[in-house]
C-alpha cells in the first residue's frame, strides 16, 4: 500500500532540494575576494540580495569553480530563487520557499558562460536580475530546462490508459483467485494470488490516485491496532496471511469475494479519475525508494516470500513510468544512459537470483547476493531521485 508504505520515510522534498542545489543540476556562483574566515565549507561565498523591484544583485566578481551564493531575502514576501541560463532558461540551481529578511546557501558549480537570477515571489510576477558573464572556457555543472505541467500531460494521459488496460488483467485474474478459494483449491490460490499479486505491484505511480482503495487493494498491517486480526486487515496480504498460515478456504470466501468487489469498483471509477501529472517524474523514483524500504527487506511479507518477484514488478512498473517520460528526460538529463545502465544493472541481479520468474525467500540468498541486490536498487534509486528532481514542476511566470 502506497500510503502506509511512505508513513515514516523522509519528505521526498528534502532529497528534491539536495539533488537540485548539487548534483542533479549543479550551477553557478561567485565569491568574495577570498573565503571568510566563518565559512567552515572552505568554499567561496558570495551574498546576493532578493527584494522588491531587484533580483539577484551583489554577484560583481564571477568566476568559475564551485562556490556558494547566500541568497538574501530582503522583501517582505517569500520567494523562490533559480539561477539560470537567460537564454534557454536552463536551471542550474534553486532555493525554494526563502522567508523574508532570511539567507539561505546556494552551493552550485559554475562553468564559462551567460547566467542570470530569477526571483518568483508569491503573489507576484516573476522577474530575472543582470545577466552576468564568467570567463574562461571551464564546463558548466548538469543543468536542465524547467518542465511544466503541458510537458507532462500527454505522458499522463497515456500512463492513466495504461493502467486501464492493467485493470482489465487485475480484475481477471483476481476473479481466478476466487474461483480457487471458493472451490477449496488453496495451492492453486497460493500460485494464482502471486500472479494477481504482480499485476497490481506494476501499476505503483498511480496508487496516490486510487485513493483510499489502494488500501483496500494492497494494504498492510500498518497503524491497525488489532494487527492480522484487525478487521480493516483486507486485501492482497490479508489472503496472503491466510494462505500461508493455513486458514480454510471457508475463513477466506469473504476476503476474496471483498477483493474482488474493491477491483471491480476501482476498474469502474478509473475512467473519471484524473491522475495529477505534476507527479509523475516524483512516482517514478518512490516506487523504487519503496521497494527498497519494505520489499528487499521483507517488511511487506506475509508468508508467500515472494518478495523478490515483488520487486521485479516494481522495476518494471518504473520503466513504465519512465518510457512515457524518456523525450523529456532525454533533452534535459545527460547521465540517461547511467541510469539506464544503472536500471539494467538491478534488473540482471534479480534475474541472477531468479529462474524463469520464480525467485527464492530474501532469507535464502547470501550475504554477498543481499549485498549486491542492495547496491544495485539504491543506485537506481538515487539516480531516480535526479529524475524526481528535474520534473518537480516550478514556476516559470
Amino acid at each position: 500500500m502506497f500510503r502506509d508504505r511512505v508513513a515514516g520515510r523522509p519528505v521526498v522534498a528534502g532529497v528534491l532540494a539536495l539533488a537540485l542545489s548539487g548534483a542533479a543540476l549543479a550551477g553557478c556562483a561567485a565569491h568574495r575576494a577570498a573565503p571568510a574566515a566563518d565559512d567552515a565549507d572552505g568554499l567561496p561565498h558570495t551574498t546576493v540580495q532578493v527584494s522588491l523591484g531587484r533580483c539577484g544583485t551583489g554577484w560583481s566578481h564571477p568566476r568559475s569553480g564551485v562556490q556558494v551564493f547566500d541568497i538574501h531575502n530582503a522583501s517582505d514576501a517569500p520567494t523562490e530563487v533559480d539561477l539560470i541560463d537567460p537564454r534557454t532558461q536552463a536551471v542550474y540551481g534553486e532555493v525554494e520557499g526563502l522567508g523574508p529578511g532570511t539567507t539561505r546557501p546556494m552551493q552550485v558549480t559554475v562553468g564559462g558562460g551567460s547566467y542570470a537570477f530569477k526571483c518568483l515571489p508569491d503573489d507576484a510576477d516573476a522577474m530575472t536580475g543582470g545577466t552576468v558573464t564568467v570567463p574562461g572556457h571551464a564546463p558548466a555543472g548538469p543543468s536542465a530546462p524547467a518542465v511544466s505541467e503541458q510537458d507532462v500531460i500527454p505522458a499522463t494521459i497515456a500512463y492513466q490508459k495504461w493502467i486501464g488496460g492493467r485493470m482489465t488483467v487485475l480484475a481477471a485474474r483476481a476473479g481466478v483467485l476466487k474461483g480457487d478459494i471458493d472451490r477449496g483449491d488453496l495451492a492453486a490460490a497460493r500460485r494464482d494470488w502471486l500472479t494477481a499479486h504482480l499485476v497490481y505491484e506494476t501499476m505503483g505511480a498511480a496508487y496516490d490516485t486510487f485513493g483510499a482503495a489502494d488500501g483496500e487493494i494492497n494494504g498492510t498491517t500498518a497503524g491497525l491496532d488489532g494487527g492480522v486480526t484487525d478487521k480493516d486487515f483486507t486485501g492482497f496480504h490479508r489472503i496472503e496471511y491466510g494462505l500461508w498460515h493455513g486458514a480454510s478456504a471457508a475463513a477466506l470466501k469473504p476476503f476474496a469475494a471483498r477483493l474482488t468487489a474493491d477491483i471491480g469498483a476501482l476498474r469502474r471509477s478509473w475512467p473519471q479519475a484524473r491522475m495529477d501529472p505534476l507527479q509523475m517524474g516524483l512516482r517514478a523514483h518512490e516506487i523504487l525508494e519503496n521497494t527498497v524500504q519494505f520489499e528487499l527487506t521483507g517488511r511487506t511479507d506475509y508468508g508467500s516470500h515472494s518478495n523478490l518477484a515483488t520487486a521485479a514488478a516494481n522495476l518494471a512498473g518504473t520503466r513504465e513510468v519512465l518510457s512515457g517520460l524518456r523525450a523529456q528526460i532525454a533533452a534535459r538529463y545527460r547521465a540517461l544512459p547511467q541510469l539506464d545502465a544503472s536500471l539494467a544493472r538491478l534488473s540482471g541481479t534479480l534475474d541472477g537470483v531468479g529462474h524463469g520468474g520464480h525467485y527464492p525467500p530474501l532469507d535464502d540468498l547470501s550475504r554477498t547476493r543481499r549485498e549486491q541486490l542492495d547496491a544495485a536498487a539504491d543506485d537506481a534509486v538515487e539516480r531516480l531521485a535526479d529524475i524526481a528532481a528535474i520534473f518537480d514542476i516550478r514556476r516559470t511566470s
